[in-house]
């Protein structure tokens, strides 16, 4: 049976240790608690005995001037009553001082062990608070670390196949644009070829007119022709 009870404890503890912990702080302020109440409580006889000696020095005091007295008076019969009344008084006060003594002691050592108790259970919250702190950050780092070793940005993980996957569809879409701008230059030259063809035959087409028309003649054409294709500096050195 204890040790069934010791499993469960143990489960408690390494479940919530902080909290156990706490819980034995806590149990420990209530009997502190309660030791302060019972060394009050202590302290109050202490002050009756005390009292009590108080009130006996008096009454032997007291009574040792009575003695004195009678006897100066003569009154040995007188004195010797209260003379008897003194010696009981004296030695019950001794036996109170020796009392109050030790109760005065029993609340000293009494005293001294509560306040022993009480800055170890500030140590011991000091402790939980730290403990506490120190639990969080490394559950929390832990927890970090496990988040960042999943983070594996490897082919073989999920996030890798699927980073692989978008690169390759932007390679595919940029091979197209690539693809489709290579396209786009097929046939220029062709394109070119015939726009100076067409330019060529609008060019003869407007000189046949013009001699038509007779603005031109077909000799003057020739050399306008050979002037272009020569270009005015060639032809000034020829008329040179």
């Amino acid at each position: 049976m204890k040790a069934q009870l010791n499993k469960v404890a143990n489960l408690f503890w390494t479940a919530d240790p902080i909290a156990q912990l706490q819980y034995e702080y806590d149990s420990a302020v209530d009997e502190m608690k309660a030791g302060r109440e019972g060394l009050a409580q202590y302290r109050a006889l202490v002050e009756r005995v005390s009292q009590q000696v108080a009130n006996q020095e008096k009454q032997t005091a007291h009574l040792k001037a009575k003695v004195q007295a009678y006897l100066k008076a003569g009154n040995r019969e007188a004195a010797g009553r209260f003379a008897l009344e003194l010696q009981k008084a004296k030695t019950e006060l001794a036996e109170n001082r020796q009392q109050l003594e030790l109760h005065e002691k029993a609340y000293e050592n009494n005293l001294k062990k509560i306040k022993n108790a009480s800055g170890k259970l500030k140590k011991v919250r000091d402790k939980i608070t730290k403990y506490d702190a120190e639990l969080k950050m490394s559950k929390a780092e832990a927890e970090m670390a496990e988040v960042a070793s999943s983070l594996n940005f490897d082919v073989t993980t999920d996030f890798g196949q699927i980073e692989q996957v978008i690169q390759e569809k932007i390679s595919l879409n940029r091979g197209k644009a690539r693809v489709a701008a290579d396209l786009s230059e097929e046939g220029i030259a062709d394109i070119q070829h015939e726009e100076m063809m067409e330019t060529a035959l609008a060019e003869d087409a407007l000189k046949e007119i013009e001699i038509e028309m007779g603005l031109v003649t077909p000799e003057t054409s020739a050399v306008e022709e050979t002037e272009k294709q020569l270009g005015p500096a060639v032809v000034e050195q020829k008329e040179g």
